[in-house]
């Protein structure tokens, strides 16, 4: 039923190519922004979860 909706669709077959080329660009700019980030700053982010709010007063 819903492939029979998605054929009556003129121009239906750009959407996938759309939203891979979205997900593809999105996730490549994770990447870098993962590798090129401060070392020393990542490491202080990763451990803010675990400090106490009673040591940064």
């Amino acid at each position: 039923m819903i492939r029979n909706v998605l054929e009556s669709i003129d121009g239906v077959d750009i959407y996938p190519i759309i939203s891979l080329t979205i997900f593809f660009t999105l996730f490549t700019a994770a990447l870098v922004y993962a590798f090129r980030a401060n070392k020393e700053s990542m490491q202080a982010l990763s451990e803010l979860p675990l400090k106490d709010s009673d040591e940064d007063n």
